[in-house]
């Protein structure tokens, strides 16, 4: 039998069966605590709010339409289909999310339990709430995207700009065996060495 009451949750489109136990609704401030070297008190900053987390609990009995396995595997395919491979995001509708603001949901973790010479299943399910990030996405390769940068840019001399264009590039020597820096310090110690042998 699937009962229905005030207390029912409807998950994608999908009432869930089963008899409703329990229901507990948990959401969470996030706060980062700082160590202050000399102070034993950790000052404490507000940083925003974790997403809610639903905790369910269900008694499945078989009933005169459904047995208690066929009301499990609905609860299963909202938990994982064969042959899916991410969670889903559903919509979810119940009184008592709606008053703590929670619309969508993933599906997170179901645990269920049997006990012996018992006609019952027992359902465990978490949801997490779940929002949407909206993520911007920038241009590869912009270098000066800023107001600020380009109004830099703008207020260089060409000469400068002309340089920064160019960096990077050593100059080529045209004859391949024009005499170096290196090559000079050579001949002249090799010079010194001569002169310092000589006998005066």
């Amino acid at each position: 039998m699937i009962y229905i009451d005030d207390s029912t949750v409807k998950v994608g489109g999908v009432i869930l069966p089963g008899l409703f136990k329990s229901m507990e609704i948990k959401g969470d401030a996030l706060i980062e605590e700082q160590d202050v070297e000399g102070r034993s008190t950790k000052p404490k900053q507000a940083a925003g709010y974790e997403d809610a987390k639903i905790n369910l609990e269900l008694i499945l009995q078989d009933g005169p339409v459904l047995t208690k396995l066929q009301k499990l595997a609905i609860i299963q395919n909202l938990f994982k289909k064969q042959g899916q491979e991410k969670p889903i995001v559903y919509e979810i509708v119940n009184e008592h999310t709606a008053v703590r603001g929670i619309t969508q949901v993933l599906f997170k973790n179901l645990t269920t339990k049997e006990q012996n010479k018992n006609d019952e299943l027992s359902a465990m399910i978490e949801f997490w709430e779940y929002i949407p990030m909206t993520i911007t996405a920038t241009k590869a390769g912009s270098t000066s995207s800023t107001p600020a940068a380009n109004a830099a840019a703008a207020n260089l001399n060409p000469e400068y700009q002309g340089y920064l264009t160019n960096r990077g590039a050593a100059p080529k020597l045209q004859d391949k065996t024009a005499t170096t820096a290196a090559a000079d310090n050579a001949e002249t110690q090799a010079y010194k060495d001569k002169l310092g042998a000589m006998p005066y």
